[in-house]
Order: C-alpha cells, then sequence, then structure tokens
C-alpha cells in the first residue's frame, strides 16, 4: 500500500446541513417547482419525439427548448442555469437506465413523472469562486439565492466539484457536496480481523470483540405508532394532517441520521485499528424477504455500513475483503467440522473437538480463515 500522494482521486460526498432564511427557501421550493414542471416536460417532449419518429431525442435538442422557455418563461430564467440544465441530464440518466433495462430483456417501467413534492433537490454543476455555489465567511454562496448558513460539522478534505441543495420530506434542507478528494492514508497496519454481522450484536470480531446494536428502529417504535395513529385520525388536506406527517418524518429522518452517525463512528475505529478487513458479502436484499428479520435487518443497515467501511478503507490505504457467506456459522473455526445450528442457538459448542464459544465469534474466526492471504 503505497504513500505516494498522486494516487488517483475519488468522489466522495458530504452532507451538511443549512438553513435558509425565509426569503430564500421560498425561492429554493419555487426552484424545485419549476425544475419539477421542466423535468415533466422534457420526459414528455422525449415520449412524444420518439412515438412521431421512431429516434430519441438528444439532451442537446432539449437544450435549445430550455434556451427558448427562458425568453418565454420568467419563473424558468429565475432559476440558474447551472440547476434548470442539470435537469436535463436527470431525464438522460433516466431514459438511459431504462433502455438499458431493455436491452437486457428485463421489464422496466417508463420513466415517470414527478407528482407535486417529488422532486427535492437541486444541482450546481460548478462550486468555486464566481461560479454557481462556493463557500464565503464560513456560509454557502448560491448564485441567485445569496449566502446561506451552514453547519460544517466535519472538515472537507478535498476540492468541492458540485453542490447539491435537498429538502428532506421533514421540510430540513441539507448541501450535498460532492468532493474529489486523495487518500487519506493512515499509518501502515497490516492486520487483519474478520467481522461477523449480526442482529442480538451489531458485530463480533474475531478477536472475540462485541460491537452492541444501538436498534434505534426498535428502541422508537412506540412513539412511531404513536405519530403513525396521530396521523392517520387527521382529516385528509387538512394542515393537522400535514403537521402529523411533518412530525412522522421528522422521526423518521431523525433515526436515519442516528444510524448513519452510528455507522460512520465504527466504521472509523475499524478502519483507523486494521489494515484488512474481511466481511461476508451478504446478499441483503434475499435476506429480508424473511419477513421475521427484515425489520432488524433493516434497522441494522448492514448494506449501507459495509459500503461505507469499504469506501473509507480504500480512502484509508486499508482494505475491505468479501467472502462467500456460507458455512461460516455451522462450520467449527478449531477442527472444522460442521455443527449444525439454527438462530435460537447462540452457542457453538462443537461435538468433536470440544470447542464452546459464541456462535458469532466463531462465525468471525471463519471468515477470517476465508480470506484469501490467510
Amino acid at each position: 500500500m503505497s504513500n505516494n500522494m498522486s494516487s488517483p482521486k475519488e468522489i466522495r460526498n458530504y452532507k451538511f446541513r443549512i438553513y435558509p432564511n425565509k426569503e430564500q427557501e421560498s425561492k429554493l421550493t419555487n426552484w424545485l417547482t419549476t425544475c419539477r414542471i421542466i423535468y415533466n416536460s422534457a420526459l414528455a417532449d422525449r415520449k412524444n419525439y420518439y412515438e412521431r419518429t421512431g429516434n430519441g431525442l438528444t439532451r442537446i435538442a432539449q437544450q435549445e427548448t430550455l434556451k427558448a422557455d427562458k425568453a418565454k418563461h420568467p419563473k424558468v430564467k429565475e432559476v440558474h442555469s447551472q440547476v434548470a440544465q442539470e435537469v436535463l441530464f436527470r431525464v438522460e440518466r433516466a431514459y438511459n437506465n431504462f433502455f438499458r433495462r431493455v436491452q437486457a430483456g428485463e421489464k422496466p417501467g417508463y420513466p415517470r413523472y414527478k407528482g407535486p413534492g417529488q422532486y427535492k433537490s437541486l444541482t450546481f454543476t460548478q462550486f468555486g469562486d464566481g461560479l454557481g455555489a462556493s463557500f464565503q465567511n464560513d456560509k454557502l454562496k448560491l448564485s441567485k439565492i445569496g449566502l446561506v448558513k451552514i453547519d460544517l460539522h466535519r472538515e472537507i478534505h478535498g476540492q468541492v466539484k458540485i453542490c447539491t441543495i435537498k429538502r428532506e420530506q421533514s421540510g430540513k434542507w441539507y448541501a450535498v457536496l460532492a468532493v474529489e478528494e486523495y487518500p487519506v492514508l493512515f499509518s501502515p497496519n497490516w492486520q487483519t480481523i474478520g467481522l461477523d454481522v449480526g442482529i442480538k450484536e451489531f458485530a463480533v470480531l474475531s478477536n472475540g470483540e462485541k460491537i452492541a446494536n444501538p436498534k434505534h428502529l426498535q428502541k422508537s417504535e412506540r412513539k412511531l405508532k404513536t405519530l403513525q395513529r396521530s396521523l392517520s385520525r387527521k382529516k385528509k388536506g387538512s394542515k393537522n394532517r400535514a403537521k402529523a406527517r411533518n412530525k412522522l418524518a421528522r422521526q423518521h429522518e431523525k433515526i436515519r441520521h442516528q444510524r448513519k452517525d452510528f455507522h460512520h463512528k465504527i466504521s472509523d475505529q475499524l478502519v483507523w485499528r486494521y489494515g484488512k478487513i474481511v466481511v461476508e458479502d451478504l446478499q441483503i436484499t434475499n435476506m429480508v424477504q424473511n419477513h421475521k428479520l427484515a425489520k432488524s435487518i433493516s434497522d441494522a443497515g448492514w448494506g449501507e455500513f459495509i459500503s461505507m467501511l469499504t469506501y473509507k478503507a480504500e480512502s484509508a490505504g486499508r482494505m475491505v475483503e468479501k467472502i462467500p457467506p456460507y458455512g461460516t456459522t455451522q462450520q467449527c473455526s478449531r477442527c472444522g467440522s460442521i455443527v449444525k445450528k439454527d438462530l435460537s442457538v447462540r452457542i457453538h459448542a462443537c461435538p468433536h473437538c470440544g470447542l464452546v464459544l459464541d456462535r458469532d465469534h466463531n462465525a468471525a474466526i471463519n471468515i477470517l480463515h476465508k480470506s484469501k492471504a490467510s
């Protein structure tokens, strides 16, 4: 693992809370509405053009239409040119994904129109002084919007390339900064560890260390049910229903943030301590088909955690190795014998060699043994 700082740059996303004032929030909300209209119009134009000619309408042609619309519609002209043009890139991506799935023999749904409230983000494709977005006096400067208060709660490593302004369902606003950064290399560390994710414990390491499962969703279930009941009692279309929906959305958002913060802290600790981390290549989409475990698996967020662990390891000059998720729980980590056990059995007791061990610790050792370097 080289310390060469000319390594290829990687794109990382940094998400920060922003606090637009009432006037700025009103402008951003109007932009979202206008961009939704541009998106739907561009989608309709592509569909109509294909039905008339049998050919696809290009993004370049649609950009010319957008220029003409700016001259005719003041609301389109109010939106920053980068933000408006980026909408056409989204339409193009939606069509490209649609045709890719068609060619793969899948049954794809046609790209959908965005209903009210379904268009939730605005993207400034250039970042820097004199461009669409930049930093100024510890604030985020957005062209045609002004200086917006931003909570820069962590240091940004690298050069910001793109700024996306996002409104969550709870009504809170965030800036997602796409940053081109060099790997943040830690001190050399070749120690390898096996890691087994679970439900009872969030994870168990091959050295026996356990990481407790915070179970954020489970702890908030009573409050969520109360909020859900409150929402269901409110009259559809009423202001009280809108307030109840917002309260429920905020609670779900809080749980997501708690989970993400936990994942960040644990992944940081593991990447700092170990040079190589071996995990199972879990097929989580298949696993959540088990309705008895689906909620617990989603609450733990294994997929997000392993993804986070992987990119942080790459940035730090470390490595995450994924091994096939077969036999790690049933196999004895000392003698290799198969010891069948269902989920209710939490202790691995091998009748062949006498090893008695926590089942997850046993699995973590097996995961380590399956590493290519072992």
